[in-house]
């Protein structure tokens, strides 16, 4: 492809964009059928108990009710939510039921589905339904979960799920013969994605057809159509799960949940289409939450900063039940310990534990956001101690790209490594050192101007992408010239239509107004599909893209030769996709084929690209109310190739706002019952849009990825993920004459205010 003419790289506007703002977007709860009932879900009051009775009848009594269906109608074996993503045995014992039987394990668990002919009967049928539950000691943090007071699951006599352990080289020799040691504990608060739009699902059976159609499937639908298929116990070609627009994912989105099942199964018995839409309270109760994690992490270095060894312990808190996802962010732990860094010895042990909350699952750059914060803090404390500039020791030890493809730790019991493609990492830290003016600035680091203390901060990260093993595409050349694509890679915000079609017409070196469409994410669509998360959907998706539109070039070529009368590879198309020609002789492809072509392509990768890059932040933080202002904000990343910089701009502002939310204001709170406090927007408090005005995001292609026709890596989650580490340095950095070093998110302006208070009276100064 030819980077001069190309629409790869270029700022070309979404072309989503006009469908949205012209109020033309169809989301579920746009969705109408005849006949169509609508459903509500009961759900548990308790965060831990057993379940005594369930009394239907006074909400079978309400006029307009037509069902209420609690584990009991479900048949003698409950269905169960498997895991998606690096299962193992001990994990098998506590997925979960998509309604409790016997037992409740966190408010907001389904305990029975609702249907009736408007939502609001609905509603009010579901408060009717009357549950006695006998109340059982919560378990609402490590300590309790660790003891096993109270367990969750009694037959297994633990709260522990698994452990899982990053290991590269030997970190106890190490640490045995280092120079500098130092060890601290860092916090990661419960928090979670809150997108605009909330789930919803709007399931239809065709009895006759016996088939089931299941709108509002997002991320992974062809996951969902084969779970549900399972379940329902129809083959996997008997359901479709089909995508529409979505209000953003984040992660959080499109995972088996338990209403996956409980609406399609309630459509099939009463044969009539029905929906389900979560409201917001639902949401913080009963969708993923993520991030909260203990962590214990040593470092160890030479007297000149050469990082040799990283060890630690964490603890994940997963909730009741393992998530399809659950196992994401506890192995990014375990294994990106060392994040850019040349550390060659490792070792992350990371225990999965049971709580009685609401599920964690995976929350954009899941693992990565929480061990960076841990990592970039605690390389702060070492150039303190050492009396390094912290900028200095970070560039002595990122890797170079002389070293590339480096080696990451193993991960066990799965032994899965992997490693980092391509990049020198040191380029991306000094430009955003440049950019924020590190060196200009460093006089004000600890200031007080105006009665409030200035400090920078920075940290590094690698994001990875491209997760395998394939992803498909299908190419229809249409009688009228349009090129119509469709693809297994899902929509969730990223602008999937715009990129796709710019690769769709370099490929064929077509204007972009000849792709006539872009179908993405259903099951309707390829036979194949693996759906958008780990930052996979442009390089995987449009990696198929490729291949489908060689394959299509291929049908044609074969085509014309056999009209021609020649080997198809004397073949040539031209004039964009409208003549094919051999010799003196040519023809339009109308004429070749009134019906068009069509064709399909795979692309298949079992590595993983990396992105990379540094963060850096300039703050004010009133000493006299804890505020933290954001003055300044600048993130650098290198992704091997820009396929638009305009929706890679979008992504990258758009995670940095998500990452300081997580860094300064969001948390799940729970009291000792586990009953979660923060469940409206009135307590669970957001970034908005005049709270970070100044994000600067600069994009590099210096070093595109060997692992793919594009060049490209996966560039979805890296803003967010240095985001804690970056702005707990800039806080640091601002009082560090106070003696305040946090080691705990949410920076919120009562906590700071706290740090504050307690560094100047003694209390909050540590040992080490």
């Amino acid at each position: 492809m030819s980077r001069r003419d190309s629409y790869i790289g270029k700022p070309v506007e979404r072309i989503e964009d006009l469908r949205f703002l012209r109020g033309r977007g169809q989301y579920v709860d746009d969705l109408k059928r005849d006949g169509m009932l609508h459903a509500a879900v009961v759900r548990s009051a308790f965060a831990h108990g057993r379940i005594v009775s369930i009394d239907t009848a006074p909400a079978l009594a309400l006029p307009g009710v037509h069902a209420v269906f609690t584990a009991a109608d479900l048949g003698a074996k409950i269905p169960v939510i498997p895991v998606r993503s690096e299962s193992q045995p001990s994990l098998d014992r506590v997925v979960q039921p998509v309604l409790a039987h016997g037992k409740v394990r966190y408010v907001g668990e389904p305990i029975a589905l609702v249907v009736a002919d408007t939502a609001a009967i609905a509603e009010d049928a579901a408060d009717a339904v009357v549950v006695e539950i006998d109340p059982l000691p919560a378990v609402t943090d490590r300590a309790s979960s660790e003891a096993g007071n109270a367990l969750l699951f009694e037959e297994s006599g633990t709260n522990k799920g698994a452990t899982l352990t990053g290991v590269r080289g030997d970190a106890d020799k190490a640490f045995a013969a280092a120079d500098y040691v130092r060890r601290e504990r860092f916090r990661v608060q419960r928090h979670t994605a809150v997108p605009m739009e909330t789930r919803g699902l709007l399931a239809e059976w065709d009895a006759e057809r016996e088939r089931m159609t299941l709108t509002g499937a997002a991320k992974v639908p062809f996951f969902v159509r084969a779970v549900l298929a399972k379940m329902m116990g129809l083959p996997e070609h008997a359901v479709d799960a089909v995508e529409t627009d979505i209000g953003g994912g984040f992660g959080a989105r499109g995972e088996f949940y338990p209403e996956d099942f409980l609406i399609p199964f309630a459509a099939r018995r009463l044969d009539r289409p029905v929906k389900w839409i979560e409201d917001r309270r639902e949401h913080f109760l009963a969708t993923t939450h993520a991030r909260e994690v203990e962590c214990e992490l040593e470092i160890a270095c030479r007297r000149d900063g050469v990082i040799l060894a990283l060890r630690g312990k964490a603890w994940s808190n997963i909730g009741a039940y393992i998530r399809p996802n659950g196992v994401t962010a506890p192995r990014n732990i375990a294994q990106m310990g060392p994040g850019p860094y040349r550390i060659p010895n490792v070792r992350m042990e990371v225990t999965i534990l049971l709580s009685n909350k609401t599920p964690s699952g995976s929350y954009r750059g899941p693992g990565r956001f929480e061990i960076d914060f841990c990592r970039e803090r605690l390389i702060d404390l070492a150039a303190l101690d050492l009396g390094l500039d912290r900028g200095e020791m970070r560039r002595r030890n990122l890797l170079t790209d002389t070293e590339m493809p480096y080696p990451l730790p193993a991960v066990l019991p799965y032994g899965n490594s992997g490693e980092l493609d391509s990049g020198d990492y040191r380029v991306t830290l000094d430009r955003c050192l440049a950019e924020i003016g590190w060196e200009k600035k460093a006089g004000l680091q600890g200031q007080l101007i105006d009665r409030r203390y200035h400090g920078l901060g920075v940290g590094c990260y690698v994001e990875g992408g491209a997760t395998g093993p394939r992803e498909n595409a299908r190419m229809v050349l249409e009688s009228d010239g349009m090129v119509t694509v469709y693809v297994g890679a899902s929509a969730i915000g990223q602008g999937l239509e715009t990129v796709f079609a710019q690769i769709t017409a370099d490929a064929f070196g077509i204007p972009i107004e000849h792709v006539k469409g872009v179908f993405h994410g259903s099951t309707t669509c390829v036979d194949e599909g693996f759906g958008s998360y780990g930052s996979r959907a442009s390089v995987m998706g449009g990696s198929a893209i490729l291949a489908a539109a060689e394959n299509l070039k291929d049908v044609i070529r074969k085509a014309a030769g056999e009209q021609f009368g020649c080997p198809a590879a004397d073949v040539e198309i031209i004039d964009g996709l409208r003549v094919v020609k051999a010799g003196n002789r040519q023809m339009t492809l109308v004429e070749l084929s009134a019906s068009g072509f069509s064709a399909e392509g795979t692309f298949a990768s079992a590595k993983r690209t990396y992105s990379y890059g540094a963060h850096a932040a300039h703050v004010a933080v009133d000493p006299r109310t804890g505020q933290v202002d954001v003055l300044e904000y600048v993130a650098v990343e290198d992704v091997g190739r820009i396929l638009n910089p305009n929706t890679l701009h979008g992504q990258t502002v758009g995670a940095i706002v998500q990452g300081l939310g997580g860094s300064l204001l969001e948390q799940l709170v729970y009291d000792e019952h586990g009953q979660l406090l923060t469940a409206s927007l009135a307590s669970y408090l957001l970034p908005n849009t005049v709270d970070y005005p100044n994000i600067r995001s600069i994009s590099l292609e210096l070093y595109p990825s060997p692992l793919n026709p594009l060049g490209a890596k996966g560039a979805g989650e890296g803003g967010i993920i240095p985001v804690g580490g970056v702005i707990a340095n800039a806080v640091a950095s601002a009082l560090g004459s106070l003696g305040v070093q946090p080691f705990e998110l949410p920076l919120s302006q009562p906590r700071v205010w706290q740090l504050i208070e307690e560094a100047r009276s003694g209390v909050g100064r540590r040992p080490r």
